[in-house]
């Protein structure tokens, strides 16, 4: 029994963190039909977010406050990803909306492009950089309205992102003279330390359980209940909804298809950044810790069914669980009189590696009954 509760609580804490990493993926590739193969670069800026963060909080006038560094790098990561994927929806994939071959080509330029972003240039100035878009898109919404709405506007907008580049520069200077150990992301990874309450683990039943992989189990709990609220019950979450179902008739409604879709990619790309501080205080951190995710995030998506926010849960948990079974060689524990055969076979996929390539077969395998996944979606447009 004992056996049975710790590869359970395993198998959620992987299925918690795939869950994070495809939550995102599951809005703007399951509502949207956009193959956005940026998602895990989108995550990697979730994780360097974590790790700036948690580097200014080392500022000797910051360390009364390390502790509570997550709390700040949560919703940071949720802009610094929201307004890249709010970037990149704007200048690239709106031009290709209904071209999924052109869309994927172009992400993947994106992914490798932010790869070398990440290794080329220091990092305090990508900060800044980062910081003075965010502070761009931000500067126009606090304007009084009757100035957005008056002939100057595209010069007072103008503006704004002047004020903004101006001080995202100053910003980066700061950063760059004040932390020494921000100099230059590159090919090696760097590792975000967890704070004090978050080290160590909790004891029950004779089991230990981390910590960390509680918090990110909280994390994706929240997470979960705020996409699901937001989709059914705010007025962007139902249009968001009817756009998906069918978008010619939305547009015909008088529901803005355009704001639609900036809305439902920022929200994707902004929960990638927080998968990225999950993922941060798993391991190291570094250009291609993406890379690792996007893979199984497309599984969960697909297997789970398209824009299904309940058969991306189960997928998600069905695969962790699986993953700690094949991967860990508990399943060789808890059937002790397996046959000769199949035990060779199970020891023979009994590494993390070779679990997830048995996993990605009978994925497949059930693919080929249920093109749709677990629960297809329905709708006019929808082929059932």
């Amino acid at each position: 029994m004992q056996l049975l509760f710790e590869s359970l609580f395993n198998g959620v804490a992987i299925g918690s963190v795939l869950l994070m990493a495809a939550l995102g993926l599951a809005i703007v590739f399951g509502l949207m039909g956009v193959i956005n193969l940026a998602h895990g670069e989108l995550i990697m800026l979730g994780a360097y977010t974590t790790y700036v963060v948690q580097l200014i909080f080392k500022l000797p006038a910051m360390q009364p406050f390390y502790n509570v560094y997550v709390l700040i790098a949560i919703p940071l990561a949720f802009v610094v990803s929201g307004v890249v994927g709010i970037l990149l929806e704007r200048t690239v994939i709106r031009r290709l909306y209904g071209s999924p071959l052109e869309t994927l080509l172009a992400t993947w330029g994106v992914s490798l492009i932010l790869q070398q972003f990440v290794r080329s240039v220091p990092m305090a100035y990508a900060a800044g950089l980062v910081l003075a878009l965010v502070s761009g898109f931000g500067l126009p919404l606090v304007l009084p309205a009757q100035w957005l709405i008056a002939k100057r506007a595209r010069l007072i907008r103008f503006g704004s992102w002047a004020l903004s580049a101006c001080f995202g520069v100053c910003l980066a200077g700061v950063l760059a003279s004040q932390i020494n150990r921000i100099a230059r992301a590159d090919a090696r990874n760097v590792d975000v330390t967890a704070p004090q309450w978050m080290r160590g683990g909790l004891e029950w039943m004779d089991l230990t359980f981390p910590v960390p992989r509680l918090v990110i189990i909280v994390m994706t709990v929240l997470a979960v209940v705020g996409v699901s609220l937001f989709l059914n019950r705010s007025v962007w979450g139902m249009r968001i909804r009817a756009v998906t179902q069918n978008r010619s008739m939305s547009d015909c409604l008088g529901i803005p298809t355009d704001t639609v879709d900036v809305l439902t990619f920022g929200i994707g790309s902004g929960l990638a950044g927080v998968a990225g501080v999950a993922v941060s205080l798993l391991g190291s951190v570094g250009p291609n810790v993406g890379t690792s995710y996007i893979v199984g995030c497309f599984m969960v998506v697909v297997l789970g069914g398209v824009g299904n926010l309940l058969g991306t849960v189960l997928a998600s948990f069905s695969i962790g669980l699986l993953t700690d079974l094949i991967g860990a060689g508990r399943l060789l524990t808890l059937w002790p009189e397996m046959p000769a055969p199949l035990e060779q076979l199970v020891s023979f996929f009994a590494t993390t590696s070779m679990a997830q390539v048995m996993i990605f077969a009978l994925i497949v395998v059930f693919l080929q009954f249920r093109p749709a996944g677990l629960f297809p979606q329905k709708g006019r447009m929808v082929e059932v």
